[in-house]
């Protein structure tokens, strides 16, 4: 009989521990802060004992997209937060509904990038791909971006414009540099020196809340006997679907990792220009208010305001039908010589961030090179401190807590 109550005793403690546990709801609270945030992506890993199926809910009850990763790694939105303003929000079970989300999808060679069924940016991939005759073999390439759309489909990138053919959308070569003795320039490419070159598209993934893809670069320097491989470059690129946005945008990030290829460095002299390029739209070419610009700090003049230093940089302008659009590159305050100095370009639609221009640094063997950066493309004349608000979101975004209910 012992031996009978015994064996029962570890049935029962062998159910329970077989038993699922059961899943807890939470309440998450995103900290304050003495400043405005815009375009918050809140990441987080679940709790083990949330539902796993979870579903977040605003305060009014409105259910917000969640997408959890393969790593276990949850991220939304939030579109907005005031100043000193709490925000919670409640996760618990159950279905979050239909929703496209973001769209990565191959098109005619290239890679489509879509929220909610409209185009937003496409990745070019195929370097033979040229939008006239007549462009010289030298200026060919692929692995930038090109063409962005603004949320009401205004198009505010150019490629291969007639005065700056090298010129392509949003684009990473360096400039002025010195490698194994020799002088390669891997932006100018009718000096034949040096090249940025697409290698491969590695990965690529579509959400409800992001989608984005993975690809790999190269930096050539065709000035050597035979071609030699200066750097290894890794695009990461991450679109976001914003619903509830106060004023519609479109909101994508850039992160991007230079090693060196060789035991050698790739030294990079003081230079007024080079390393990251947004070239914008073929509507706003020429001097004086073509293309308007505006900087964090103000700065509304092309040639004053030139080699400032800026943690976030807007360029638009008027279209033909009377539309105005634009895009604003917020830069990472983790990014090198952070805030870093800006080139205004006196007479076309084109700035650049330029680290080189506080001095010379290296990119050193074993110590890889990473710039990020975030982009805000949006209709109508650029709100400054709305701006602002974007870069606070991107820049420091809400501490999560969790609170089981």
């Amino acid at each position: 009989m012992r031996f009978a109550l015994r064996s029962f005793a570890v049935m029962l403690a062998s159910a329970a521990l077989a038993a699922p546990a059961v899943a807890k709801n939470y309440r998450l609270v995103l900290a304050t802060a003495d400043v405005d945030r815009a375009g918050q992506v809140i990441a987080f890993t679940l709790p083990p004992d949330a539902p796993k199926s979870a579903v977040l809910r605003a305060a009014n009850g409105r259910v917000i997209a969640l997408q959890t990763d393969a790593d276990g790694t949850s991220r939304f939105v939030v579109p907005s937060q005031k100043a000193r303003e709490p925000l919670t929000f409640t996760l618990t079970s159950g279905a979050g509904g239909p929703r496209e989300g973001v769209v990565v999808a191959p098109d005619r060679g290239d890679l489509r990038l879509s929220v909610a069924g409209q185009p937003v940016f496409y990745y070019r991939m195929e370097r033979d791909a040229v939008p006239r005759e007549g462009i010289k073999p030298e200026y060919l390439r692929a692995g930038y971006i090109h063409p962005v759309f603004s949320p009401m489909g205004q198009l505010v990138t150019d490629d291969y414009p007639a005065n700056h053919p090298h010129h392509h959308g949003i684009w990473t070569p360096w400039t002025k540099t010195s490698f194994q003795g020799r002088s390669p320039d891997f932006w100018n490419m009718a000096a034949k020196t040096g090249a940025e070159e697409f290698v491969a598209l590695d990965r690529t993934w579509s959400g409800p809340v992001h989608g984005g893809f993975e690809a790999r670069l190269k930096m050539v320097d065709l000035s050597a006997p035979a071609p030699v491989v200066a750097l290894n470059e890794t695009w990461q690129v991450t679109l976001y679907d914003i619903g509830g946005a106060s004023r519609p945008v479109r909101m994508f990030d850039l992160v991007t990792t230079q090693s060196c290829a060789t035991a050698d460095p790739l030294i990079l002299p003081e230079y007024h220009y080079g390393g990251f390029g947004f070239r914008a739209a073929g509507a706003w070419n020429g001097p004086g208010d073509a293309a308007r610009f505006l900087t964090s700090e103000g700065g509304t003049d092309r040639i004053k305001d030139n080699n400032s230093r800026a943690r976030w940089c807007f360029i638009g302008g008027p279209l033909k039908d009377g539309a105005f659009a634009g895009t604003a590159t917020l830069g990472h305050p983790d990014n090198f010589r952070s805030p870093q100095p800006v080139r205004l370009h006196p007479n076309m639609p084109y700035f650049s961030f330029v680290p080189q221009l506080l001095g010379e640094f290296r990119i050193e063997p074993g110590k890889p090179y990473v710039a990020r950066f975030r982009f805000i493309v949006a209709d109508g004349e650029p709100d400054r401190a709305l701006l602002e608000a974007y870069w606070n979101g991107y820049a420091k975004p809400a501490a999560v807590k969790f609170e089981p209910l």
